[in-house]
């Protein structure tokens, strides 16, 4: 019986030789925002769209987040492989130590992976409260995108430019609380910021008949010259259920980010693989469409992972001296 046993531990020791050391897994975790929000559907392709390409070698776990100032604030002191959106200009705001990261130190670690679609700036009223445009909102009850968001800080920002700060009350709740609010009338309307179309207004439209504020040519200029961060973009007509007019807004870059604790392997694998298969995205969800390579210095001058400058320099990208 000895020798039997001994011969199968033999057998299987020459087998495991004969198969070669086992590939170690890499895992990331990627965060963008809530689950009703259309980066966080991005979030998930692209951990389906990673896992894929490198036939299982990296695993990624999607996080919900409240959105991209809490994602900075962990990138700052997250160790391992942290993917996560933001607007550029949050970055900055960060590094500079201005509101809402006050006193606090750790961001120079963070480094620039992809462009991501770019965030797109929602007003939202319910079709009958007689609300046409923004100015209409004057004396209204209107949610701000969210307590502590970016959203918030966005929209207070565009309310202040164009001399309605003071004229709305805004209403300081979480976003996850707005569909409700404006459904039940507590409120007049809220502001979403997020890749359109973004699945929150598409159920909500589905019961409950929503306008979209339009942003006109005169306050679209206003913006462009005291917030170079905004650029005019439309959502389509029929984007939303009941919504039959194209809609101008504003939009602002977006990126997707890791940090100097990723190495270079993986990351140049993450990006790799993202825009190997960016078209295919597309197919299923247009809003890829619009992300091209050259759109990177968009990103402003967080440099790029050196993992990631390698693959561009491969692909032929002109890639601001900035950023390398």
């Amino acid at each position: 019986m000895r020798r039997l046993v001994a011969r199968f531990a033999i057998a299987a020791a020459v087998a495991a030789c004969a198969a070669g050391p086992a590939i170690a897994q890499t895992r990331i975790t990627l965060k963008s925002a809530t689950a009703s929000s259309s980066y966080y559907v991005m979030m998930v392709q692209l951990g389906e769209v990673l896992r894929a390409e490198t036939k299982g070698q990296i695993q990624a776990t999607v996080e919900e987040s409240q959105g991209s100032v809490q994602n900075v604030k962990e990138a700052g002191k997250r160790p391992g492989n942290f993917v996560f959106t933001t607007p550029p200009s949050l970055i900055a705001s960060a590094r500079e130590g201005k509101k809402p990261f006050e006193g606090e130190t750790g961001y120079d670690v963070i480094r620039t992976l992809f462009v991501m679609p770019y965030v797109t700036v929602h007003f939202v009223v319910r079709d009958d409260s007689g609300v046409k445009q923004i100015a209409d909102l004057a004396g209204k009850d209107f949610i701000s995108g969210g307590r502590g968001t970016f959203c918030d800080g966005r929209t207070r920002t565009i309310f202040k430019l164009l001399g309605l700060e003071d004229k709305v009350n805004f209403v300081d709740v979480e976003l996850a609380s707005a569909d409700n609010a404006l459904k039940n009338r507590k409120v007049t309307g809220y502001a979403t910021c997020s890749s359109h179309p973004t699945p929150q207004l598409q159920e909500l439209a589905t019961t409950t008949a929503i306008r979209i504020l339009p942003i006109s040519a005169q306050q679209a200029e206003t913006l462009a010259k005291n917030d170079p961060s905004s650029s005019p973009i439309t959502i389509a007509k029929g984007t939303y259920k009941g919504v039959d007019v194209d809609t101008p807004t504003v939009g602002v870059p977006v990126g997707a980010y890791g940090t100097t604790h990723m190495d270079d392997a993986t990351a140049y694998a993450i990006v790799k693989a993202f825009w190997s298969k960016k078209d295919e995205m597309a197919k299923t969800n247009p809003w890829w469409a619009a992300v091209k390579p050259d759109l990177i210095g968009a990103l402003g001058n967080t440099k790029l992972h050196p993992g990631a400058l390698k693959y561009y320099k491969e692909a032929g990208v002109n890639v601001p001296a900035s950023m390398q």
